[in-house]
């Protein structure tokens, strides 16, 4: 999954700011037409972070505002990982690095698009590169979860999630614990496997802890 523009030993301030002029959905496209609003890329990141949350896209909310989940989303996600905002936009402590950077527009039922597939093979790997001290990938989504699991992706996003302690034990670095999307879109999924709840949540706050507070 290497990136067609990753060079050796590059500092993330420097990808963060080509990154922050990129236009290639717009001006460039390569397998979609192109993006029709200003790409607005929306990253936290820092040399320091030790957790990295691997998210999907902005939707309208964080296209808006320019960070990451500020949106309900982000609420409960927040919930999730037992963090509250001063510590979750702490750049030095949590970076996020979603799939796409920027907010690929809605579809004809006013849901989201997909990332765009441009993204994640030019900017991925050059990011996740210049952080060589992450220690835990937060993969939310089944994008996310394709792209950091590889093979080791299940078949769909519940049996990728319910796989989360063999996936976490995995001797790999960074480490990787699935999640589903923190969406209220997803509250079916949340009541039909309340394991979650009880049992995932619990080691994820325990991780979120040792990495951030």
């Amino acid at each position: 999954m290497k990136s067609d523009r990753e060079r050796p030993s590059e500092t993330l301030a420097a990808v963060l700011q080509e990154l922050a002029a990129c236009r290639i959905c717009r001006d460039e496209p390569r397998f979609q037409p192109p993006l029709p609003h200003e790409p607005r890329p929306v990253i936290q990141a820092s040399p320091t972070a030790r957790l990295c949350i691997a998210g999907q896209a902005p939707g309208t909310r964080v296209h808006a505002s320019g960070k990451p989940f500020t949106d309900p989303s982000g609420v409960r996600l927040r919930q999730w990982l037992g963090l509250d905002e001063a510590a979750f936009y702490d750049a030095a402590r949590v970076a996020v690095v979603p799939m796409g950077h920027c907010f690929p527009g809605l579809d004809a039922q006013g849901g989201d698009l997909p990332p765009r597939r441009e993204c994640a093979p030019i900017w991925r790997s050059r990011v996740l590169a210049a952080m060589p001290q992450v220690e835990l990938v937060l993969a939310i989504g089944r994008y996310a979860q394709a792209w950091h699991l590889g093979a080791k992706a299940g078949a769909n996003l519940s049996a990728t999630v319910a796989g989360w302690r063999a996936i976490l034990a995995e001797p790999r670095r960074p480490r990787v614990l699935p999640l589903p999307h923190p969406s209220w879109r997803n509250n079916a999924w949340l009541k039909r496997n309340p394991w979650f709840e009880a049992e995932l949540l619990p080691v994820l706050r325990e991780e979120v802890a040792r990495l951030v507070l």
